[in-house]
């Protein structure tokens, strides 16, 4: 349906596109799309549970001895192949999002969500809570870098080498 979804946004726009639309294209009924969705924006967040829960279930699974923000760039590193699978995809989705700010909102609250739950899998993992919560939103500032400039990048390097390079300028940038 994701793929449906985005195909007739690109062609005809996000507010011109319909819910009937999208589950017409994917080959099922409108009813169908509403057991999976709550409404025509979450389609375009399909898979962000699964991701959030591969990105803690990494974090946990990191050795003890790393660092909270080593730990989350540990565990983004074990999600990255999931999304240079999708790349194209990826592309897609994210200019729609980028052209509709109710969906640039609603990312901001997944944002959100996947921050905290890094802050509570790195609190499970002994840290404090400023650092955790610090770390968190650090480990989510270098992925959406990371994240836009692998999107951009026409050589097709993968997203693990985007968001290293963007902790590193992370790195830099708060060197005292």
């Amino acid at each position: 349906m994701q793929r449906a979804a985005l195909e007739l946004i690109a062609d005809q726009g996000y507010d011109r596109t319909t819910v009937a639309e999208i589950a017409a294209s994917a080959g099922l009924t409108e009813r169908t799309f509403f057991r999976y969705f709550a409404d025509k924006r979450e389609v375009l967040f399909a898979g962000q549970e699964r991701f959030i829960g591969m990105v803690v279930d990494a974090l946990i699974a990191a050795p003890p001895d790393l660092a909270p923000l080593e730990a989350i760039i540990s565990a983004f590193g074990a999600t990255t192949a999931w999304f240079d699978e999708r790349r194209a995809l990826a592309r897609s989705r994210q200019g729609a999002i980028d052209a509709h700010p109710d969906l640039q909102e609603r990312e901001l609250a997944k944002v959100a969500k996947l921050s905290a739950a890094m802050t509570q899998a790195l609190r499970d993992r002994g840290a404090s809570e400023p650092q955790a919560a610090l770390a968190a939103a650090a480990g989510v500032a270098a992925f959406r870098f990371g994240f836009a400039q692998w999107l951009a990048d026409e050589d097709g390097h993968d997203l693990e080498s985007h968001i290293l390079s963007a902790v590193e300028d992370l790195r830099k940038v708060t060197a005292v």
